[in-house]
């Protein structure tokens, strides 16, 4: 999550070279900002039910980590440029199609139609998938290309990337894990780079 939120910085600056966007120096302050208290969430550690700063490190995860964060800050450009005329929610079926060819290729190539078969099977896991499916590529992917009509990529990326921080409550509610001072902190820090977009 940490290497994702470059993400928001790939978007500014692909807008950037792509759209002749630019988020300014306020906007640039709180992108930082927001990240900076994103990275004091998502560096938060469990280790024998106490709490420290760190990560282990793999080359592996960090190599695909920063090509999941080129993939959507590229990505929600070229979805901001593609969608010239058309509306979010038109633009996100075509997305979600396109996805599906991709999707359909990999399974094919690594041959794993039976484990999708077997999944569909499972109407608990079914159901739980389609309500996630819901808020997930349908209504979150639906606002985030919205978002990107009305202001900048950058902006609009980086204020997607508070989703950790917004995990902390329902955390608390829904698994019982306890806040932290960090998330705490982290969660003021990130709140406060957003409402600099709006200042």
């Amino acid at each position: 999550m940490l290497i994702m939120g470059f993400a928001p910085f790939i978007a500014a600056f692909s807008a950037w070279v792509m759209m002749g966007e630019s988020v300014g120096a306020k906007g640039l302050l709180g992108m930082i900002v927001t990240l900076a208290g994103v990275s004091l969430v998502v560096l938060e550690r469990r280790r024998n039910g106490e709490h420290s700063l760190g990560f282990s490190y793999s080359v592996k995860g960090i190599f695909f980590a920063f090509g999941g964060a080129v993939g959507q800050g590229i990505g929600i450009v070229l979805s901001k440029y593609g969608m010239n005329g058309f509306g979010p929610f038109p633009s996100t079926q075509i997305r979600i199609f396109a996805g599906t060819i991709g999707f359909a290729l990999i399974i094919t190539v690594l041959k794993r139609w039976r484990s999708v078969f077997n999944s569909i099977s499972d109407s608990q896991a079914m159901r739980a998938l389609s309500i996630g499916t819901f808020f997930g590529p349908f209504i979150g992917v639906s606002f985030s290309l919205m978002a990107v009509q009305y202001t900048a990529a950058g902006i609009a990326s980086t204020i997607m990337s508070v989703v950790p921080v917004l995990l902390i409550i329902p955390s608390y509610f829904i698994f019982g894990e306890k806040i932290t001072s960090k998330e705490v902190y982290g969660a003021i820090l990130s709140f406060a780079g957003v409402a600099l977009f709006f200042l």
